[in-house]
């Protein structure tokens, strides 16, 4: 079975707090911004819990498929709790500057938005396994997991970080292994083969440059199988 992360690097700063009116600096640096950040990843975590659970429901036989998607959902549901917990904490420490990397433009947070309300549509009405399976490779592809990753990260540290990372993984390989086996669409199969290889390469990226060979091991065993 192969598995895949997606990470992320954070970039230097420049120093513009002289050139800035006092006002500014006294204030908490994008509080508000991160705050909005929050609730808007955990309302996307939320629908995409949601949705894992129809998919669940819907594809119930085999066992190892129903376990799968319930599976799938149970790890977003860490996720919103994840988040709920650091919104919690970011409330009662209002003077913490944080420095995250990304954005969720509010054009592509609509996007998003659009993409699991059709998404719920489609579920409602009734799917195939393999366009379920395409609606979830374009969800655990998008940018959302990235900026949660980043919130985790930011917000309760390293350790914590990594956990999800690993929960990343193992629901990115497990995808890959069940479009393998239970569909017969090429071109289905090529697009998970491009997500696994594509995250596999960021993430040894990443672990190379915290100079840890044995997790580049680790990893690269784990997306030969």
């Amino acid at each position: 079975m192969r598995s895949v992360g997606i990470t992320w690097h954070k970039t230097e700063r420049r120093d513009t707090r002289h050139s800035m009116p006092a006002a500014r600096r006294s204030r908490p640096p994008r509080q508000r911004d991160v705050g909005t950040l929050i609730r808007d990843a955990m309302e996307l975590e939320r629908q995409t819990m949601e949705l894992y659970c129809k998919f669940e429901s819907l594809f119930s036989e085999p066992e190892e498929l129903r376990s799968f998607w319930f599976d799938m959902a149970q790890h977003e549901s860490r996720h919103f709790g994840a988040l709920a917990l650091v919104a919690g904490l970011l409330r009662g420490r209002k003077d913490r500057p944080l420095g995250l990397e990304r954005e969720l433009h509010p054009e592509r947070l609509e996007h998003l938005r659009r993409c699991l309300r059709a998404a719920h549509r489609e579920a409602t009405r009734g799917l195939s396994l393999a366009r379920a399976f395409a609606l979830a490779l374009e969800i655990e592809g998008s940018e959302i997991e990235d900026l949660v990753l980043e919130l985790i990260q930011e917000l309760r540290g390293d350790a914590e970080r990594e956990r999800a990372v690993q929960l990343l993984l193992h629901d990115l390989g497990d995808l890959a292994y069940m479009v393998e086996k239970y569909t017969q669409d090429p071109e289905l199969l090529a697009r998970a083969d491009a997500l696994l290889e594509s995250q596999v390469e960021r993430l040894r990226k990443d672990i190379r440059s915290a100079g840890q060979p044995a997790a580049i091991r680790a990893l690269e065993g784990r997306s030969s199988r």
